[in-house]
């Protein structure tokens, strides 16, 4: 059962870690981390619009911004939700109920529920922002993690997800078609990682129903078997029967985890009802195939344990393999390739530095269950952000840019066999010098780990090299594997014991292969593969004879066998092919298939390999045993050697008697002649090739050249991307600003326009800056008065003293308030005030004029009237003065 994922040191103790994190209870809540760029502003405002303030929520914001200017966004998402939103500053708790957001030109990492501000590493134009946080928040929440991925150009994100969902997380990602720029949602969806594909306004709602319905995750495996055992079997049932694949060998918690999971997604909340749904709904089948196979992988995952395979291990590999067999190695459970194609470029580097292993063929064999992710592998592209997880050097070196990414280059990609394989129904690689498989044993139960154990002791050469996971070890098995460093689980493949079992094999390696290997390894008491062969041959031959498999591999050899077989040179080989001498060779090898092939003894007469004596000859017999028993399915080869009849060796010596001495100069002259015809006709392929060999150095140099240039050109192309992205986010920023001061300006305007007061914004030379309408019924002002002095307008006020005022309050900094008349006889209350700004700076007067001329013509009646009262008293008093003198 094939499953990969990044792995954490402690990855069976994922409960546990949990309590490191934050203290269970009140205070855990979920975390989720947001992932924005070009276009973000507008999808942040949509998610947030929608989210609940008392949700019990923390949301992160991440996004490309401009490292020279100072961030608007909180202020920004602020006017749109109630949740409070906060810039984060170095070491930031995070709290339930609020929104923090990344500052410019920092990158941001979670520990323990604390937000920590790092220095950017990478230069601008190649950061990752999103990726490095999602990844944190990740490792520090583990399956309380949530990820989304809004509007965005690149791939920035999606390494940091599939570290998510490879702690069961949850992942949601905005619908491509409602993104302004879909490259980033894009990328997520085609790595396969999006639980959860909506538009921005949708995603809180499914945040919310996700963590509404998943399991709490925290029961042990016997309360899940006492609870849920029947139903999870029946999901196995299922999955075996739609994908011919039995995942009855994962770890119950796994299972328990990964349909969780998947019912939190569909809002169900009850396992026999997901079962139920799992029947009637074929395509939930392979989606939750695709969760239990857990696909996460990287480059060089664990680099010191990739730096000491390079420096330590492979040099001492190369300098004792044999010269011309190539190396081998195989990956199980590769998922899209991260992990064989590390081993690859590994195995390259070290074979350069190596100068005997220069020529040394390699091939690296990598399988996986998934045929997706196979098919993914195949075509060796991946997004740009694994230049956070590459080396610089093999960066340049193993992968050419391209416009969406890296694709691997071919002499690489040529090293690398994909294939789809089920580790533990399928039959494994053999004689292989290199066995990487890294953190897939950590899903499976401990029977199935104490099968494969054995089985890559089977599959590799004896000093060849398995590299587990950093939580995976041989366990019971020391004594087929050596620890070279346990910490980095590196492994050195012993010579088994003389009690060594094979691993027994699957019935499904082959018909006949596991009965009759285990009778062979394992014979009945008092019998051995010695006296059963030679028992056979004594009933049936009784030349020199040979008992082989059926892939020519020697196992018994009887009687003197010299004449016919001698070892080859070089590593020992015993390969019934690789040992029978020349003459024998083509002819034994067609009835050798014969043999395979039909229940009948072949028989080829007279055949003379090198070394036979005169007038002599070889019978070679090969017969496929039938019969019930251990030896079944063998191959016997049996060699007779013969005398030549009397009539053949007269046939010999008459034709070389009878060849006359004319005949044999003209077979002489023609031999000459056709050698001469071969020289040249060699000569001239040789000049051909010559210059076919220059010419293609020359279009090496040259697409090198382009190449070069073409890296230059992407490298340029993704610089200005990310600029691009920096100014669309200031562009958003600014934008949003805009509009509020466009309403601020409207709102000022119908405010001034509605108390109908005539008003004057002067600067400090006392020239127009701005004007109500009302104002022009005193001033005569256009449009383009503005940044006229107030001297050159011509008005109706009878305030030859207005320049001096202003200029009063300017020095003053006191108001100044008169009644002025016009030339009609209106009256105006001219108030002068100095204009402060909000950072209390004096940037010139405001002056208002305020009708008063109703109040001015009741004063003037109410003083005419006071007056004819005052005389009217007058007069009264007069006249009873005269009247009393009388």
């Amino acid at each position: 059962m094939n499953v990969e994922t990044n792995g954490d040191p402690k990855g069976n103790d994922r409960e546990a870690g949990q309590e490191q994190v934050r203290n269970p209870g009140e205070d855990a809540f979920p975390m989720v981390g947001i992932g924005a760029s070009a276009g973000g502003l507008e999808a942040l405002e949509q998610f947030f619009a929608t989210a609940p303030a008392d949700g019990g929520i923390a949301y992160v914001v991440i996004q490309h911004l401009d490292p020279t200017r100072e961030g608007m966004m909180p202020e920004l998402l602020q006017r749109g939700t109630a949740l409070p939103v906060v810039q984060v500053e170095d070491r930031t708790p995070v709290k339930k109920d609020h929104v923090y957001v990344i500052p410019p030109n920092k990158d941001m990492s979670l520990l323990h529920g604390v937000l920590h501000l790092l220095e950017p590493k990478a230069p601008r134009g190649q950061r990752l922002p999103i990726d490095y946080f999602l990844s944190s928040l990740a490792l520090d929440q583990r399956e309380r993690s949530i990820g989304v991925i809004l509007s965005g150009m690149g791939s920035d994100g999606t390494l940091g997800l599939r570290a998510i969902k490879e702690q069961g997380g949850l992942v949601l990602v905005q619908e491509p078609s409602t993104a302004k720029c879909d490259s980033m949602p894009g990328s997520a969806i085609e790595a396969g990682l999006a639980d959860i594909v909506a538009p921005a306004g949708e995603l809180p709602a499914r945040i919310l129903a996700w963590l509404d319905r998943v399991p709490p995750g925290r029961e042990s495996a016997e309360e899940l078997q006492e609870s849920s055992r029947s139903a999870l079997e029946k999901a196995v049932i299922l999955l075996r029967e739609h994908s011919r694949h039995d995942f009855s060998h994962y770890k119950c918690n796994t299972l328990y985890r990964r349909i969780g999971r998947r019912m939190g997604i569909h809002q169900i909340d009850r396992i026999e009802l997901y079962i139920r749904y799992l029947r009637d709904n074929s395509q939930e089948l392979d989606l939750l195939f695709k969760e239990l196979l857990i696909g996460v992988t990287s480059f060089f995952r664990d680099r010191p344990a990739w730096d000491r395979l390079r420096e330590g291990i492979l040099p001492k590999l190369l300098a004792d393999h044999a010269p011309g067999s190539p190396l081998r190695a195989w990956v199980p459970g590769c998922s899209t390739g991260e992990e064989a194609f590390s081993l690859a470029m590994v195995m390259k580097t070290a074979a350069g530095a190596h100068p005997s292993a220069g020529h040394c063929p390699m091939q690296v064999f990598a399988t996986d269950l998934d045929g997706d992710a196979v098919d993914r592998a195949r075509t060796g592209h991946y997004p740009e952000n694994i230049a956070a997880d590459v080396p610089a050097n093999h960066l340049n070196r193993f992968f050419m840019k391209e416009e969406r990414g890296y694709r691997i280059r071919g002499e690489i990609r040529e090293m690398v066999i994909f294939a789809t394989q089920n580790l533990i129904s399928d039959p494994p690689f053999t004689k292989l010098d290199i066995l990487s498989c890294r953190n897939l044993l950590i899903y499976l139960d401990p029977e199935i780990q104490r099968k494969l154990i054995p089985l890559f002791h089977y599959s590799l050469n004896p000093g060849g090299i398995l590299f587990l996971g950093s939580a995976e070890t041989v366990g019971e098995f020391p004594s087929l594997f050596a620890p070279i460093d346990a910490k980095l689980r590196l492994y050195q493949c012993l010579e088994p014991k003389a009690r060594y079992h094979p691993p027994e094999f699957p019935a499904t390696f082959g018909k006949r292969v596991p009965d009759r290997v285990h009778a062979l390894r394992n014979p009945k008491p008092g019998e051995n593969l010695q006296s059963l062969a030679e028992a056979f041959v004594l009933r049936s031959y009784a030349p020199p004879s040979v008992l082989a498999n059926d892939k020519g591999d020697i196992l018994y050899i009887n009687g003197r066998t010299g004449k016919f077989l001698e070892p080859a040179a070089g590593k020992a080989n015993w390969n019934l092919f690789a040992m029978v001498r020349d003459g024998l060779r083509n002819e034994l090898l067609g009835a050798f298939q014969k043999a395979l092939r039909k229940e009948e003894r072949i028989l080829v007469r007279g055949l003379r390999p090198e070394g036979i004596g005169e007038g002599r000859a070889v019978d070679v017999g090969v017969e496929r045993i039938t019969e019930a028993g251990e030896l079944e399915g063998l191959i016997m080869i049996a060699f007779h050697e013969v005398a030549l009849p009397a009539e053949e060796k007269r046939r010999g010596r008459s034709a070389a008697a009878s060849a006359t001495q004319p005949q044999l100069e003209e077979l002489r002259r023609e031999l000459h002649e056709a050698r001469e015809d071969a020289r040249h006709t060699r000569e001239s392929m040789q000049t051909a090739q010559e210059e076919l060999l220059s010419a293609n150095e020359e279009l090496q140099s040259t697409n090198e050249e382009v190449q070069s240039a073409n890296e230059e050109l992407m490298t340029s192309k993704e610089e200005m991307q990310s600029l691009n992205e920096e100014l669309q986010t200031v562009n958003a920023e600014l934008q949003a600003k805009v509009e509020e001061l466009s309403r601020a300006s409207n709102d000022m305007k119908n405010l001034l326009d509605s108390t109908d007061i005539a008003t004057l914004f002067l600067d400090d030379d006392l020239k127009v800056r701005r004007f109500t309408e009302r104002a022009t019924s005193i001033f005569k002002l256009i449009k383009g008065d503005l940044g006229r002095p107030i001297t050159d307008l011509a008005s109706r006020l009878c305030y030859p003293e207005l320049e001096e005022d202003a200029r009063g309050v300017l020095r003053s900094l006191l108001a100044s308030e008169k009644a002025v008349s016009t030339e009609d006889g209106s009256w105006f209350t001219v108030r002068i005030m100095p204009y402060r700004t909000l950072d209390n700076r004096i940037d010139g007067v405001v002056i208002t004029f305020s009708d008063i001329t109703a109040a001015k013509q009741l004063e003037g009646r109410l003083r005419d009237q006071h007056a004819d009262l005052e005389a009217r008293v007058s007069r009264e008093l007069k006249t009873k003065g005269d009247s009393d003198g009388t």
